[in-house]
């Protein structure tokens, strides 16, 4: 089996590599094609995946490649992480909405959206390529945002695109953990867009434990989302957020905490990024010692503004792996191409999933996966400030596609303009301006 990854050169793509060379099973993938723009980049992480893979029978052949059409030809799946721009690209997303006073942040708010903007395009004419070159491939897509990403390249591929996102998993894990669960045994009920879920039930046999854990202060302060929303904010909720709402709920206290930070999150891995590649090109012996390290550092400053804004504090040991979405795309594609049944909280279409959207909408949600493709599970209904928030981010999604599509720059305003966390439409116009976007026609 062939596996295709898309931003091959990007920093996560060991992580990949480091789940593929633990699957054992019959069928497994046994190469691994990396395609990205910048040679440098695919040489580097080329030394890491040549140092994961040395001893070790069996491992999955790997190649690079610049040439997108080859990459992808007699692909069995694509893996698509790509990042547009660059981590310069990110820093530009930051700073540009953070000198409005808006949030700055590469998946929600103003920075969100430029991101979208940016990259949707992009994403578009990968999928038509896939639909000529590799139209049986199933594509797993985790370029971000994930959730309007997704939902573009469905209008090309269908429903042979599926979106995954760590941040889901991860959750869930900690919740069942907190409550001495193990979390393979536990069952979720979530729901929302990606980047903006919430767990509402975790159930064992048959018997849900939330309402439990909501109501012990104790075991809340044990996991990040219990540190980060607090208990009685979680009480009064009834549910646990995905750790990105913090920036919803918490937005004021958000965006003074990424303003006061010596550096925004994007600059911060431009430069780490920066000095990983430099190193790993000049001693690609020791490339996978540099990445470990350099990883490590990553996830222990993950969030790092808001857990600022919350007191201050560190991540779990066991947050620290760097895992995640890798398992979930492994664990997609076993469903996927070998027929193994799974249920994995994956962005689909609705299809009458979530009441309120429409079945095209591209929804976060569990999904019973089988050679077959993955089919939403019903959530039944959804509380009305959930679906509130979800209609309006996902009529930005909406608006981001239409401008990304045909150009439009009234669709790319009421993008950042309508976004929950915008709260000015004078501001979003500079925004888009200072991005590129131009003035706005004096006809309207």
């Amino acid at each position: 089996m062939r596996l295709t990854v898309l931003g091959g050169g990007g920093f996560r793509t060991p992580l990949v590599y480091r789940a593929l060379l633990e699957d054992r099973g019959e069928g497994r993938c046994t190469e691994v094609v990396l395609y990205d723009t910048d040679r440098r980049r695919l040489d580097a992480i080329g030394a890491v995946l040549a140092r994961q893979a040395a001893g070790r029978s069996g491992a999955p052949a790997v190649r690079a490649t610049t040439d997108l059409d080859e990459a992808v030809r007699g692909a069995d799946f694509v893996f698509s992480a790509i990042r547009v721009g660059g981590s310069a690209g990110r820093v530009r997303d930051e700073r540009l909405p953070l000198a409005e006073g808006l949030l700055g942040q590469e998946t929600v708010g103003a920075g969100g959206v430029l991101y979208g903007l940016r990259t949707l395009p992009v994403a578009m004419r990968i999928a038509e390529r896939i639909a000529v070159v590799a139209p049986d491939a199933w594509v797993i897509n985790f370029t971000n945002p994930a959730g309007m990403v997704t939902e573009a390249m469905r209008r090309v591929l269908g429903p042979r695109v599926i979106g995954i996102c760590d941040s889901p998993v991860g959750l869930c894990r900690r919740a069942a953990r907190a409550l001495g669960v193990d979390p393979d045994r536990a069952g979720y009920d979530y729901v929302g867009l990606n980047h903006l879920g919430w767990l509402r039930r975790l159930t064992v046999d048959g018997r849900d434990l939330l309402p439990g854990l909501l109501a012990d202060p104790g075991a809340l302060a044990s996991f990040e989302e219990g540190r980060l929303f607090g208990p009685e904010w979680l009480r009064v909720l009834g549910a646990l957020p995905n750790e990105y709402l913090h920036h919803y709920y918490f937005h004021r206290e958000a965006v003074a905490a990424v303003r006061g930070a010596a550096v925004t999150r994007g600059e911060f891995l431009h430069e780490q990024q920066a000095a990983f590649y430099a190193e790993a090109t000049a001693r690609p012996e020791a490339a996978l010692e540099v990445w470990e390290r350099t990883r490590r550092e990553r996830e222990e400053t993950y969030l790092a503004e808001n857990r600022a804004a919350t007191g201050g504090w560190q991540r779990d040991p066991c947050d620290l792996d760097g895992g995640g979405y890798d398992r979930v795309a492994l664990a997609l594609m076993r469903a996927l191409g070998r027929d193994e049944p799974a249920t994995l909280i994956l962005n689909v279409a609705n299809r009458s999933a979530v009441p309120g959207l429409d079945d095209e909408a591209v929804v976060e949600v569990p999904c019973l996966v089988d050679a077959g493709g993955a089919r939403p599970l019903a959530t039944g209904p959804v509380a009305p400030d959930q679906l509130g928030l979800m209609l309006s981010v996902k009529a930005v999604e909406r608006a981001a596609i239409e401008a990304a599509d045909t150009g439009d720059r009234d669709a790319a305003l009421r993008a950042l303009a309508l976004h929950p966390l915008v709260d000015s439409v004078d501001a979003a116009e500079r925004v888009l301006r200072a991005a590129g976007y131009g003035a706005p026609h004096p006809c309207g």
